[in-house]
């Protein structure tokens, strides 16, 4: 009886630690490096409010891929430095699966080598083409190319017979990589950039500057690539100068936020986007429309504020490591990476993703929709 007793005992044992087991997979540890707080916090708050989001939502559905989900947010204030050592932290100290951001390109091009050597994927959530050109093994990005964004905004110069233009920058990485590819790309499609300044991303009076570039008569249009609050005072002075010039911005001006501390002077801004902004107005077969309006839902009904791009990279960088992880059946930081290079048709916020080895963006031009303002709000271009 005692031996029956015993079996009994040990088999109870054996079937707890089976259901144990089973039950209490390892945790997925993710990391993020975003401006929360400080002069990019536009950019890292909507950021870490979707990944907290998304982290709630696939917790209650039992993690990825059956792991629970452990997200550890450091803030950088946009502050390059912050985010080395954050970098160093996540990868030595918390031995993270992957890291999400940083929210700036200067902030990810300092830790590219960091998470290179770590051996530990990075889905930056900045968007200057040098992050993942040159390429290195285990760095993404996931906001659209810059190269993209230019070609975009000349191929609709030529349709409206600008061959002229000005070119403004700020004196972010953004809009240093920006300005490069703006240059570079210039003569595929015969234009000349007569006017090429940079300005300071603190900057509350860009008058003087707009002044210099609206005395050369041969400027035709004027193209404001940057990503922070003072594109909008360019925008502010060119129509308090009376300058009925045409504007376009990059990407980075996609925040209704810029659009409205523009104000009227925002009215006939052209730039390209991604769909979100625009998402009620797409086709009901389009592949990104139904993700993009649940978000939207979801975002600004928990928040109470307007979705935005910015937080649009994060949801990106999430739905990426989801599909990596049941991809590669596994959360090692290797395994995970070659699965990232492997997924195919993937709708997300800035487009549909298809990865490869050569390819650590995995976004093209159709990424993008020219965009334009009209009272107060973004539309497609042409506005109707």
């Amino acid at each position: 009886m005692k031996r029956i007793l015993s079996q009994i005992m040990m088999g109870a044992a054996a079937l707890s630690l089976m259901v144990s087991t089973t039950a209490w997979a390892e945790n997925i540890k993710i990391g993020a490096i975003l401006a929360v707080t400080g002069p990019m916090s536009f950019l890292g708050a909507p950021e870490a409010r979707t990944l907290e989001m998304l982290v709630e939502e696939a917790n209650a559905r039992g993690g990825m891929s059956g792991h629970p989900v452990e997200l550890i947010i450091k803030d950088s204030a946009g502050n390059p430095e912050k985010a080395v050592s954050f970098a160093k932290q996540l990868i030595e100290e918390d031995k993270v699966t992957a890291i999400v951001g940083p929210s700036s390109s200067g902030e990810t091009m300092q830790i590219k080598k960091i998470a290179e050597d770590g051996k530990t994927p990075l889905l930056s959530c900045a968007a200057a083409e040098v992050i993942v050109d040159p390429l290195a093994s285990y760095v993404f990005k996931v906001a659209q190319k810059d190269s993209d964004a230019v070609r975009m905004i000349y191929q609709e110069m030529k349709k409206l017979g600008i061959g002229s233009i000005a070119v403004l920058a700020d004196n972010t990485g953004f809009g240093k990589a920006g300005q490069e590819q703006l240059v570079k790309i210039a003569p595929e499609f015969n234009i000349r950039i007569v006017e090429n300044d940079v300005y300071d991303k603190a900057a509350n009076d860009l008058s003087a500057v707009v002044a210099k570039i609206k005395a050369n008569k041969d400027v035709q249009a004027v193209v404001n690539w940057s990503v922070v609050p003072a594109q909008s005072i360019v925008a502010k002075n060119i129509r308090q100068m009376g300058w009925n010039v045409p504007i376009f911005q990059s990407h980075g001006f996609a925040n209704i936020k810029f659009a409205e501390a523009a104000g009227a002077a925002a009215e006939g801004i052209i730039f390209p986007a991604g769909r979100l902004l625009i998402a009620s107005e797409l086709p009901e077969n389009h592949p990104q429309k139904a993700l993009l309006m649940d978000y939207t839902k979801k975002y600004e009904g928990k928040f109470k504020e307007n979705v935005s791009t910015f937080g649009g990279h994060t949801y990106d960088t999430f739905i990426i490591l989801d599909a990596a992880v049941k991809k590669a059946g596994s959360i090692e930081r290797d395994k995970v990476r070659a699965a990232i290079e492997q997924i195919k048709d993937l709708p997300g916020v800035g487009g549909v993703f298809s990865f490869s080895e050569k390819d650590h963006n995995g976004l093209t031009i159709d990424a993008f929709q020219m965009t334009t303002v009209k009272n107060g709000k973004f539309v497609p271009y042409p506005a109707k």
